[in-house]
């Protein structure tokens, strides 16, 4: 498997000082940051009066992103020709008794050659000035933000289901405009009639297959997705529950507990995911790595990413992107390709590594349907 390139941007190491030979009085915490690249999401960080090594934000781009910014006209304000990184400090306490948003300064900083040559390189390390007119009269004068920005490859396989998970469809590699077949999917319903789904919805297994057609990951139904009391919805207070699973190498025909994938849905029409990793030595021990609201009409896309894990993770790599997928929402009125994966490459040592974001991504998919209200004559009052 060869997988595409990306580049990581990091951005981090955020610190303000006002030197005291400024005479300059310094602004009044709490201080934060909007930091922005064009045509990405704007990030918003704390920004503290002490050293603090965190990373604020990462922005992940591939080929076409660095392109783009690259081009002409890229989307800079201050530099027509050349798209920029933009972090804005403001101070939210103010100065001299104003309680408001106030602008201490900006840095900026130029997206270069350097960011498509798919090298680590550190742009910025350390103090710079950021006051306005660089030390002039005004609010912010002579203040400085240490920071850090760095880039960093970061590949990842992307991956494609190429129709519903429900009708046991082909997965396929892409890379660049090529598709090669990867995986299999096989979906089975066990034994339920409709009836039964009308008050429950279990027995949902998807199971991946290699292309010899071995069994290399499976996701099933583990607690059954049904309505709560009184109400039509699956509810936080019992969420539906898959069980992600690898074949076990010590034991033919068994499978090896890897993660849980909890769905509920919200008022509103949101669905919220809540994943574990399961510690193979202590069930007691799971990790809560992500939850996420995703859209019920949309779609949208459930990830991991170690950097905004709720407990500490230990994994290869320092953190940051380990996988995304992006599904469909309820009904196709919003036309979304099938479930599309990536995995970062330093999580994947072998095929079977592969297969089992595969299986957690076709259980993604599937709850979407696994969560909608069930048929009911009178109002929901949940």
């Amino acid at each position: 498997m060869d997988p595409q390139a990306f580049v990581r941007v990091s951005v981090g190491s955020l610190c303000l000082r006002v030197p005291s030979e400024s005479g300059i009085q310094a602004p009044s915490p709490p201080c934060v940051c909007e930091i922005r690249l064009p045509g990405f999401p704007v990030q918003t960080a704390p920004v503290p009066f002490e050293d603090n090594n965190k990373i604020a934000t990462r922005f992940y781009l591939v080929r076409s992103d660095v392109e783009a910014l690259l081009a002409p006209g890229g989307g800079c304000f201050y530099a027509p020709n050349h798209a920029c990184l933009e972090i804005v400090v403001f101070s939210t306490g103010g100065w001299f008794g104003f309680k408001r948003k106030q602008h201490i300064g900006t840095f900026k900083l130029g997206v270069g050659r350097e960011w498509g040559r798919g090298k680590q390189v550190v742009l910025v390390n350390g103090w710079i000035g950021i006051g306005k007119n660089n030390g002039g009269a005004g609010a912010g004068a002579g203040a400085e933000l240490h920071l850090r920005v760095k880039l960093e490859p970061d590949p990842r396989y992307v991956f494609q289901f190429e129709d519903k998970v429900k009708l046991s469809p082909q997965i396929v590699q892409i890379q660049g405009s090529i598709k090669q077949p990867i995986f299999s999917c096989e979906f089975t319903r066990g034994r339920s009639d409709v009836e039964t789904e009308r008050r429950e919805r279990k027995g949902w297994k998807v199971t991946i297959h290699d292309l010899s057609g071995s069994a290399v990951a499976a996701a099933m139904i583990s607690t059954p997705f049904v309505p709560s009391a009184g109400c039509d919805r699956v509810g936080r207070s019992n969420p539906g529950t898959w069980l992600i699973v690898s074949p076990d190498r010590c034991r033919r025909q068994s499978w090896q507990p890897w993660g849980k994938l909890e769905a509920w849905r919200e008022r509103g029409g949101s669905i919220c995911f809540r994943f574990h990793l399961l510690v193979r030595e202590s069930r007691e021990a799971d990790l809560l790595v992500s939850e996420i609201l995703i859209n019920a009409d949309r779609g949208g896309a459930f990830y991991i990413d170690i950097d905004k894990a709720a407990a500490p993770v230990s994994a290869s790599g320092s953190g940051g992107f380990v996988m995304s997928c992006r599904v469909q929402g309820e009904g196709g009125r919003f036309r979304t390709p099938p479930a599309f994966v990536q995995v970062a490459k330093r999580f994947v040592t072998c095929i079977e590594d592969a297969a089992i974001f595969m299986a957690l991504s076709a259980a993604v998919d599937l709850s979407i349907e696994a969560c909608k209200p069930f048929p009911r004559h009178r109002r929901c009052s949940c």
